[in-house]
């Protein structure tokens, strides 16, 4: 709540959608008009981002018609931070106002008919970081001790996100994406496994962010960015975050272009 009013008191209006910017997607935040930029260490009880390419701020603004709170860039586990710190921006989110939650990642393609530079709009998800953002005390203000998952990612912002693929003539892939605790990238033999499994891409967040939004009945969009093939898919193939990063910076626009279309809709 004291979060929340921070964020309340410095601007000028209440955000309708949250939006959360992966890893080389932080561009999609100059997108946003008549923008306010509040760093994530000036929020009382904020962590502040530390991984590469993540700016660690909340840019506020309007984007296509609709006022909206973005991250620029988010909090994961593997900085050391646990699994309610990372989910704590959507809860405070959630108090401030918002009524939908927009993720954006980057990932691996597990699926081998992905391709690099696709884009995965996500149907669900496999937790395999072995933690949860809502383990402890429960606040049945903001939720029930144990909530439902069987609609986690909403399957009626799906449609509008395959309206706006089609309409922008995009390529859109479905899947499930698996979440890891990081930070080092999965091994050929966990891909073999995940892939077992039925995920059919692979990272280091969302699934907390998602786990919480669902708790407090946001209802969740979110969008992959295939950067590159796990391990083990393109033989002597390696992983670096600078492939990641570049393959995020070229294709931002057109996350982008979808992100603000379906912005428009809600």
């Amino acid at each position: 709540q004291e979060s929340a009013a921070y964020l309340r008191e410095s601007l000028p209006q209440i955000p309708r959608v949250g939006i959360i910017l992966g890893s080389g997607l932080g561009s999609i935040a100059s997108e946003i008009n008549d923008s306010i930029s509040l760093p994530y260490a000036s929020v009382p009880y904020m962590r502040t981002s530390t991984a590469p390419g993540h700016s660690g701020r909340f840019v506020c603004g309007t984007l296509n018609g609709v006022y909206v709170i973005c991250m620029q860039g988010r909090l994961h586990a593997y900085e050391g931070y646990s699994a309610s710190d990372v989910a704590y921006p959507i809860q405070v989110m959630k108090e401030l106002g918002i009524e939908a939650l927009i993720l954006t990642n980057a990932s691996g393609g597990i699926n081998t008919s992905y391709a690099v530079g696709d884009i995965m709009v996500i149907s669900d998800h496999i937790n395999f970081t072995g933690l949860n953002p809502l383990v402890g005390p429960n606040d049945d203000e903001v939720g029930p001790r144990s909530h439902d998952m069987s609609h986690a990612y909403s399957p009626r912002l799906r449609e509008l996100a395959k309206q706006a693929a089609y309409q922008q003539g995009i390529h859109l892939q479905e899947g499930v994406y698996i979440g890891c605790l990081g930070p080092s990238f999965e091994t050929p033999a966990e891909i073999r496994a995940f892939r077992i499994l039925g995920a059919d891409a692979v990272g280091m967040s969302t699934v907390f962010e998602v786990i919480a939004a669902t708790h407090c009945g946001l209802p969740v969009l979110a969008f992959s960015l295939i950067t590159n093939m796990a391990a083990g898919i393109v033989a002597d193939d390696t992983i670096t975050m600078e492939e990641v990063a570049d393959i995020g910076g070229r294709k931002a626009v057109q996350v982008c272009a979808l992100v603000r279309d379906i912005v428009g809709e809600l």
